[in-house]
């Protein structure tokens, strides 16, 4: 049995502390929003996000994190440590919890994204913020929706990290008999799959919204892979983990299911709908509609060939027409396709 602290009550956090927890682990869940909090205490339920799916009664419903970490009588010394944050609030939790770890932890993130103010990946921020800790980073990515993986409907991750011993141990901790897990230790691969997918999940909407066929979104999402092979090849990842669970296992489900929000924000787009409205009316977070100003930033910094992901910010924040999305890569000098 291991101690485990999740910080984010949203959807994901919420199926993971239940499936943790189920696993026999003594598991605490903390969510910012106080309400949340007293409903799932109250109800046994996250009745905003995952409507129905009972929480087990000896999961520990936290209104501080950092009073779980102070290893006191009152909390069994914490094993783990799941960010279930958006990455755009976890830089303020990363500066709280600096305050608050005392020992060496293994911190598991399950957000995807890149941080737009700095342009970083998530190991990158907590590398910045909790500089001096000790601790072992571990990515949770691959294509598994919190609604799916919550009716136990089987599923594949993969627990990436530099520590091979650390991505063994969550790789332990996290199976079940309804989520396999695989372990890998390219970890710039898997967050840059997971960060940019959402993106291109976006681009897929789009599609959806404006009416066009599986023909557009599969040329879409081919062409939009290969752009993220090119990122790859800044960052110096591994070519095969983008055909992995992280990369064209996250994009498969990503741009193409219902439970998508990213998708769904694409679909708006393509029905003439704003970023302001759509992002407003939405009860989660779309990480693709931020992390794309990232994005935006790299290529132009860095001279990187992405035209679907550059034509995409300009769609989304510039007001350019939708319909440019397709024209962008149908109207481009012919070429040979992998020149």
């Amino acid at each position: 049995m291991k101690n485990i602290l999740v910080i984010g009550g949203g959807s994901w956090g919420t199926c993971l502390s239940r499936l943790l927890s189920e696993n026999g682990n003594k598991v605490y869940l903390w969510e910012y929003n106080e309400e949340i909090r007293n409903v799932m205490r109250e109800t046994g339920e996250n009745k905003l996000l995952l409507p129905g799916i009972k929480l087990p009664e000896k999961l520990i419903i936290a209104d501080d994190y950092c009073e779980v970490l102070k290893n006191t009588e009152k909390y069994s010394k914490i094993d783990v440590l799941l960010l279930a944050t958006p990455t755009q609030f976890l830089r303020d939790i990363l500066k709280r919890l600096k305050n608050c770890l005392d020992y060496n932890i293994i911190i598991v993130n399950v957000a995807k994204g890149m941080e737009v103010s700095t342009n970083k990946r998530i190991s990158e921020v907590v590398a910045e913020e909790l500089d001096g800790k000790e601790y072992n980073y571990v990515l949770l990515a691959g294509p598994t929706h919190a609604e799916e993986v919550a009716q136990k409907l089987p599923s594949a991750i993969l627990s990436v990290s530099e520590n091979e011993k650390s991505a063994l141990e969550i790789q332990n901790i996290f199976s079940t008999s309804y989520l396999r897990v695989y372990t890998g230790t390219d970890l710039v691969g898997a967050e840059l799959g997971g960060a940019l997918k959402n993106c291109l999940a976006i681009a897929a909407g789009i599609a959806d919204g404006m009416g066009y066929g599986d023909n557009t979104k599969a040329a879409l999402l081919t062409r939009g892979l290969n752009e993220i092979l090119e990122f790859g090849k800044y960052y110096n990842a591994d070519p095969k983990t983008f055909m992995g669970l992280s990369g064209l296992g996250d994009i498969i489900v990503t741009c193409t299911s219902k439970h998508s929000r990213n998708r769904f924000v694409g679909e708006e787009l393509g029905k003439g709908k704003k970023i302001s409205d759509i992002v407003a009316n939405m009860k989660m977070v779309s990480e693709g509609a931020e992390t794309i100003k990232a994005l935006n930033s790299i290529i132009k910094e860095k001279n990187i060939k992405a035209p679907i992901f550059s034509v995409l910010y300009e769609v989304i924040y510039n007001e350019k027409p939708v319909s440019e999305l397709a024209s962008t890569f149908m109207s481009r000098d012919l070429r040979s396709e992998f020149i």
